[in-house]
């Protein structure tokens, strides 16, 4: 290593004390949507302080982050330190010079201190955008949760109003019938009319589950045969679309206070989208597992998946991606109301490599 005179250790130090400046600055003013930005900067503040500054390369490697500057070498001698992220480690940083002309003595025990010391901030810039991260992912739930619940209220209103009217005209409806037997036309014209005021009244049927409005009547019941059940009524849908099924019942019953009803609605539902959104001869499973606490229905299917610009409204009623005609918007929501008042939850991830896995959790206590 090559001795360096009292002035050039001064200049060392003004450019570790100037890095340390520099590299502060930087992440004081860091707009948290450009992180990589600011540890490139960083990055670049860390080779100047360096005592031979024009060979000096670094490379910053975390679980988020791979950056390298320029001419990092292919065989480097290197100084690490280590970057933690709540006192875990995420990465590290090196700042190296090429073999054979540079060696580990070429390094000054300072130089070590500085990494160490940008090392630390780079974890708080990292734990500072990780909260911030968790901050906009829990506002987003809560304003969700808000809308839901808002969504709830008044659909148990509409659903309310609509239920009186839409009796006397199923009603009135039927009882015309009866007066114009002789009349075939005004007969196949008051069937629209009964068939309309069903199929109306099945919409509301659907806003009261997802408002929870609905009575329910639970009882302790084994669930297997019910998901079965439910599984064997799509059958003909399955078939029409050469779709490869696959029910995994746990051979032992499970036992679950629920609404049997309900129940099969969800499960229902649930793979009526998977069918729908799967291609012809696709695959789906239904998984149903049991632990000490609660119970687990995981359908999986190998459609498109959800497009991450839907995923804040699926369980809106009314919201579809199916073409008009194809859906009301209603069977997400239906299955969100009555898993929430089951005090159950509901989640989806992507299946890869295509399609979408939900899952189901409802409390065994």
């Amino acid at each position: 290593m090559q001795m360096i005179t009292a002035e050039e250790k001064l200049k060392e130090r003004i450019k570790e004390l100037t890095c340390l400046y520099e590299v502060t600055s930087i992440i004081v003013n860091c707009d948290y949507d450009q992180v990589e930005d600011a540890l490139k900067g960083i990055l670049h503040c860390l080779q100047k302080a360096w005592l031979f500054s024009e060979a000096a390369q670094v490379k910053l490697n975390t679980d988020q982050y791979n950056i390298v500057t320029t001419d990092f070498p292919d065989d480097p001698v290197y100084l690490e330190s280590t970057v933690k992220v709540f006192n875990k480690k995420v990465g590290e940083i090196q700042v190296a010079y090429p073999r054979p002309k540079y060696s580990k003595d070429d390094f000054l025990q300072e130089e070590e201190k500085l990494l160490r010391n940008v090392c630390l901030e780079v974890g708080n810039l990292l734990e500072r955008k990780q909260i911030k991260d968790n901050e906009i992912i829990i506002k987003r739930k809560m304003e969700r949760a808000d809308r839901l619940g808002i969504l709830g209220e008044i659909t148990a209103g509409i659903a309310h109003e609509l239920n009186t009217p839409l009796a006397n005209i199923l009603g009135f409806a039927e009882l015309l019938k009866t007066r114009i037997k002789e009349d075939a036309q005004a007969c196949k014209d008051m069937d629209k009319i009964i068939n309309s005021a069903i199929f109306s009244r099945e919409v509301v049927k659907k806003l009261m589950f997802f408002a929870c409005e609905m009575p329910q009547q639970m009882t302790l019941v084994n669930i297997n045969p019910i998901i079965a059940n439910a599984v064997n009524l799509m059958e003909p849908s399955i078939k029409k679309k050469k779709i490869v099924h696959e029910l995994n019942l746990s051979p032992e019953p499970i036992f679950l206070r629920v609404d049997t009803i309900q129940l099969t609605q969800v499960i229902f539902n649930l793979v009526l989208n998977a069918i729908y959104f799967s291609p012809v001869k696709g695959g789906i499973k239904i998984d149903v597992r049991e632990t000490d606490k609660k119970v687990e229905i995981i359908i999986t299917d190998e459609g498109p998946g959800i497009d991450p610009k839907n995923s804040d409204r699926i369980f809106e009623p009314f919201y579809s991606t199916k073409p008009v005609g194809e859906g009301s918007g209603l069977g997400l929501s239906v299955v969100h109301g009555i898993v929430k008042s089951h005090k159950g939850t509901i989640k989806y991830r992507s299946n890869k490599p295509k399609g979408t896995i939900f899952t189901v959790d409802f409390p065994k206590n």
